[in-house]
């Protein structure tokens, strides 16, 4: 008997925003903790014919990006699903790390992309408290315990130890752009590793994602008009949002111009 009635294809549509590892009750980043059980739902829906994941971050924790890629590409692997994902305003450092996870990259034309690369910042306060008659005073078990103070001179040695741990965290990041993009991989132009970012449409030919399109277009194009998108995405309760208007008000401003301080970066 046949059926005179075309199954629409479903996609399940995860969206994660914001700076990662900055999660908490006045940040509304990313974290592992926080996007597990989306993930696993998304994963989980039999019928869906792929995930697709909606990225918009400048990066943040290298620990947690690392959580969310190897997480995402478990659950492809346990649940034999594609991952299309596809960047928004942003998908840069630990962002572009997570777009990884995909199968398929697809951005804006004008999508920051890239930033592969580690890195720290900080700020030296020794002149100032010399200049405003503070002592400094510091006592610790454990030679290298004030490694990099800001109100202590800078050692050697201690700015050497930290470029060694870049140097392993941006091996890491390497090694997976390279595992995921491989053959796509452009990199004969320009230097892909150095920490630079692109336009998207610098980054398709660099072979960093796969064309240039929305998740709204790219998933009709690929499933059918009449395609079923299921949405996954974290929403702020009502009691996060209670506590967030009625709790310490410099805590949340410090929190908004720490976040500001990481897009800006990338120009937003």
């Amino acid at each position: 008997m046949f059926s005179f009635f075309k199954k629409k294809k479903i996609v399940s549509h995860l969206k994660l925003s914001g700076v990662i590892g900055n999660a908490g009750k006045f940040k509304q980043g990313i974290d592992f903790a926080g996007q597990e059980e989306l993930i696993k739902k998304a994963f989980s829906l039999k019928k869906a014919a792929c995930v697709a994941i909606s990225i918009n971050s400048p990066g943040g924790s290298p620990v947690q990006s690392h959580l969310i890629y190897s997480f995402i590409r478990q659950q492809a692997k346990k649940h034999k699903k594609k991952v299309i994902v596809f960047a928004e305003d942003v998908a840069a450092s630990g962002g572009y790390l997570i777009s990884c996870a995909g199968d398929e990259i697809y951005a804006n034309s004008s999508s920051i992309i890239g930033s592969i690369g580690v890195i720290y910042s900080s700020f030296g306060f020794t002149e100032l408290i010399k200049k405003i008659g503070v002592q400094r005073r510091v006592h610790t078990a454990g030679k290298n315990k004030s490694t990099l103070d800001p109100f202590l001179e800078e050692k050697n040695e201690d700015i050497e130890r930290l470029k060694n741990i870049q140097l392993d965290l941006h091996k890491d990041f390497i090694d997976i752009v390279e595992k995921s993009r491989g053959p796509k991989l452009n990199k004969s132009e320009v230097e892909l590793f150095s920490g630079e970012f692109w336009s998207g449409s610098k980054a398709k030919s660099l072979g960093l994602i796969d064309g240039i399109g929305n998740a709204h277009e790219i998933l009709k194009e690929k499933f059918g008009e009449d395609v079923t998108i299921k949405k996954f995405e974290k929403s702020k309760g009502w009691l996060s949002q209670k506590l967030s208007t009625s709790s310490n008000q410099v805590d949340q401003i410090a929190s908004i111009l720490d976040e500001r301080s990481i897009w800006q970066r990338y120009g937003f």
